[in-house]
């Protein structure tokens, strides 16, 4: 089995403002706009999230959440849009770390309860997914052209 590799190079805070703003222009269901991010950078924290999942080596993991308060109901049968709302957001994220030749990874096989427990996120507000950000290693991808 092949797993992605990330070098330990940080990424700079003015790309990661640019992922974050392509999350926060995703379109959600009714613009409920439910997804509530932790931006993960600090070695510890990193340390505190590979309790739930590996991080392949990153220094950048994006906690990406729903606050169960604002995402739509179907009122036919009671669907949520929230975990598609998630969905959409982190393509949104993953397309624009792809054009500042970072790589990503996101993950939805992760313990919840100990992302929850370990940074003390209310119970209203969900974990959804893991976004793993970094450089890839060589041969993971191809930069884009100039």
């Amino acid at each position: 089995m092949y797993y992605a590799r990330f070098y330990r190079e940080e990424i700079s805070k003015e790309d990661i403002v640019r992922i974050l703003s392509a999350g926060r222009l995703a379109p959600t269901a009714c613009n409920k706009q439910p997804q509530r991010i932790i931006v993960v950078r600090e070695p510890l924290n990193v340390l505190k999230v590979r309790k739930a999942y590996q991080t392949f080596g990153s220094t950048c993991i994006l906690i990406v959440c729903r606050d169960k308060r604002d995402s739509l109901i179907r009122p036919f049968d009671g669907k949520c849009s929230g975990d598609l709302d998630i969905g959409i957001v982190c393509d949104h994220m993953m397309l624009a770390a792809r054009e500042l030749n970072i790589g990503s990874v996101m993950v939805g096989l992760f313990d919840p309860v100990i992302i929850q427990k370990e940074f003390c996120i209310p119970e209203y507000i969900e974990p959804v997914a893991l976004l793993i950000l970094g450089y890839p290693s060589a041969g993971f991808f191809k930069p884009l052209p100039a």
